[in-house]
């Protein structure tokens, strides 16, 4: 007979509370809820798209690497009303799959996910690639301190990103 519990319960899952986090931070790029999308970053939050198998952003050109500080810009400008490449803002939705914890040392955690992202913005464009995230623990919840967007097409030239991945 089958063990149903272990079935259940792989070694090695995703606890729930990181999945439910990262689906959440999803949503709210989704729905251009940039404010709160932003509130779910540690003040050292990183935020890059790599062009290539690059490995190191401080060397190699990036579609982005952004800080704390240039995060905030980003938003600002988004929520501005004046980024013509948003106007009208991009409908957007994503999927997230294939979940994989990477590493936890008890205060950071690195967890993977594949996605597909469709946007539509006169016409409708598919994004997809796999998410690398890492977030912290702390006393009021989870952050975000880093989020990498391994774009499946990063070595070909792609339209302006003037939303968030």
């Amino acid at each position: 007979m089958t063990d149903l519990q272990a079935i259940a319960t792989p070694t090695g899952s995703v606890p729930a509370e990181l999945v439910d986090f990262v689906v959440h931070e999803a949503r709210l790029a989704d729905e251009n809820r940039y404010a709160e999308w932003e509130s779910l970053w540690a003040d050292d939050g990183v935020y890059w798209i790599p062009t290539g198998d690059h490995k190191d952003p401080q060397t190699q050109v990036s579609f982005v690497f952004d800080n704390r500080h240039r995060i905030g810009s980003r938003i600002a400008q988004l929520r501005s009303g004046r980024r013509h490449s948003q106007t009208p803002p991009s409908k957007m939705r994503r999927q997230l799959t294939n979940f994989e914890l990477l590493s936890d040392d008890g205060v950071e955690v690195e967890l993977a996910a594949n996605f597909s992202l469709f946007e539509h913005r006169y016409t409708t464009t598919v994004w997809a690639g796999r998410y690398l995230y890492r977030l912290r623990c702390t006393a009021d919840g989870l952050s975000l301190v880093k989020k990498t967007v391994l774009l499946i097409n990063n070595e070909s030239a792609i339209r302006t990103i003037a939303f968030i991945l």
